[in-house]
């Protein structure tokens, strides 16, 4: 008998090292459900790249905007060792918003292959391919599907660092829901074309899909741990997580966010990180600080001020950097499934099924 997922969710957390996968069943404990985790697909494309680079092959990029990171810089290698790179416009706007930046960077954005080329697919998710590998142990994919992915925003003509943090802004002055957090077709703001692009390379895979930015799915699933979500009820928590390419903060109190910092997890210490969130949580860092260090910024609400924060909760690949700063939250006694946990909440929380 196959073991089936009526009504289940599959929660995929796509990071820049690993995609993070829970397959969730209303009908099963949340720690005996099926979890895995994988190389993340912009890894896994680099490696093909970089075999095709040993092999001497002109490439030919196709499919969709994905993450970039790994594969971006195995694009960037394959050129350097004298290769043709071409590519469809929305592959190539993987590696900038602005195709006249991808251009000058080597790249050839055109409508159809170039005869000889190896063919590489771009897509943050290979649904078919998890699909065809559960198989073998007679699981079936639910009819959901949701989906964590770090969006910048389409910028082509501004830093992609303001353009993300005034995102955030956004969703403080206009009421820092936690239910917000997660979008549907219908509710995805038109400049995440990331986001919007994960959801067009399944859409005919699941009756509905779901998605979210990866450090607000992982602060959501530090929420499953009773002690953080005991807190956060209490005098307000500070809710870290510290990625492996952004360290992401909330300050939260209830079900709102009164504050939100970011910055690039590569650039911070373990005394800087602790600096950082000492005085956001006391109200004193400024935006224009973290900006200038080349992070993305910082927001706090007035309101923030009728809560201490004074418990702080940690999770993410990169946790070491905070390890003697607070709590390290385990959602479901694994926190390598924070990100997909926090997935499956926001949408019970949506649907109602609290």
């Amino acid at each position: 008998m196959k073991w089936q997922n009526t009504g289940g969710i599959l929660a995929v957390d796509i990071g820049s090292g690993t995609q993070d996968i829970l397959i969730y069943r209303p009908d099963v404990e949340m720690e005996n459900n099926v979890k895995l985790i994988l190389p993340s697909q912009t890894r896994i494309v680099a490696g093909r790249i970089e075999m095709l680079a040993e092999a001497g092959r002109d490439i030919f990029i196709h499919g969709h905007l994905m993450g970039g990171g790994s594969s971006s810089g195995a694009v960037k290698r394959h050129i350097q060792a004298g290769y043709n790179v071409y590519a469809t416009r929305q592959a190539a706007l993987t590696i900038k918003d602005n195709l006249e930046k991808v251009a000058a960077r080597g790249i050839r954005v055109v409508d159809s292959p170039p005869e000889n080329c190896a063919h590489i697919e771009f897509k943050d998710i290979d649904v078919p391919a998890l699909r065809e590998a559960l198989k073998a142990f007679e699981i079936e994919l639910p009819p959901v599907f949701a989906f964590a992915v770090q969006d910048h925003g389409f910028s082509p003509d501004r830093s992609n660092r303001q353009f993300r943090f005034e995102h955030w802004e956004r969703f403080l002055s206009s009421g820092g829901s936690l239910n917000d957090l997660i979008y549907d077709q219908s509710k995805l703001p038109a400049y995440f074309t990331r986001m919007k692009a994960v959801m067009e390379s399944c859409r005919d895979e699941a009756e509905h899909i779901w998605v979210m930015d990866t450090g607000a799915a992982a602060i959501m699933g530090t929420l499953e741990d009773p002690k953080v979500k005991e807190a956060t009820n209490g005098r307000g928590a500070l809710l870290v997580n510290v990625g492996n390419q952004h360290t992401i903060a909330f300050l939260v109190a209830g079900s709102r966010v009164y504050g939100v910092f970011e910055h690039h997890t590569g650039r911070l210490t373990a005394d800087t990180l602790l600096d950082y969130l000492t005085r956001f949580q006391q109200g004193s860092l400024t935006h224009e600080e973290v900006f200038d260090d080349h992070g993305h910024g910082c927001a706090i609400l007035h309101g923030a001020g009728d809560y201490l924060f004074d418990f702080i909760s940690v999770t993410g690949p990169r946790r070491g950097l905070a390890k003697t700063i607070g709590y390290m939250a385990v959602p479901h006694g694994d926190m390598m499934i924070s990100g997909a946990a926090g997935l499956v909440r926001s949408v019970l929380n949506k649907r109602g099924d609290c």
